[in-house]
């Protein structure tokens, strides 16, 4: 069992000052934004980005610390869903980024049956996350060159995780076929 389960939040009502204070007080140095305002994150959760047809938030409540950060499930009317995590900057670094993921990932397939795979993306530097990933059972299925924005710099590769329903309830996880490519006879280049 985790230390980590998710808690849904009502981002425009009860809990709309806290997700506001929580996007608005941290800096994310791994997301497209680094940083949020205030009013870019009053106007984001207003405009339904964290609760509906497409979206639903929690928190993330550790038994022992209480809220570390969130997670925000994303495109939840197609058939592999996506999701946002942010943990508070206080709690990086500390070991909860796999009960953190476990708990998204036992959320996802144990309340919504439909769904047969679960994906996620980081940028390439995100060296923290791409081992919370593996560690949580998650296999890299995608390398998207230059495709992550970074304000400022140059694009920087986003990279995919992927773990299916079926390798959630075994344990064990399916491997990506990388060399199944026939040989073309075709040179590479111009």
């Amino acid at each position: 069992m985790s230390d980590v389960r998710l808690v849904r939040l009502d981002p425009t009502g009860a809990d709309r000052d806290a997700l506001v204070a929580f996007l608005s007080g941290e800096e994310f140095p791994f997301h497209v934004r680094r940083t949020i305002s205030p009013e870019d994150a009053a106007r984001t959760i207003d405009a339904g980005a964290f609760r509906d047809d497409e979206h639903d938030t929690s928190w993330l409540e550790h038994d022992g610390l209480g809220p570390i950060g969130i997670v925000r499930l994303e495109d939840l009317e197609d058939p592999v869903p996506l999701f946002d995590l942010r943990i508070a900057g206080r709690f990086r670094g500390r070991g909860l980024g796999v009960p953190a993921l476990r708990a998204v990932t036992d959320h996802v397939f144990t309340s919504m049956p439909t769904v047969s795979r679960f994906e996620g993306q980081t940028r390439e530097d995100n060296a923290a996350m791409r081992r919370v990933f593996v560690r949580a059972g998650w296999v890299k299925e995608a390398h998207y060159r230059a495709a992550w924005p970074v304000e400022g710099a140059a694009p920087v590769a986003s990279v995919a995780y992927g773990v299916l329903r079926r390798d959630w309830e075994t344990g064990q996880t399916t491997p990506v076929p990388w060399d199944d490519e026939p040989s073309t006879g075709l040179s590479v280049g111009r």
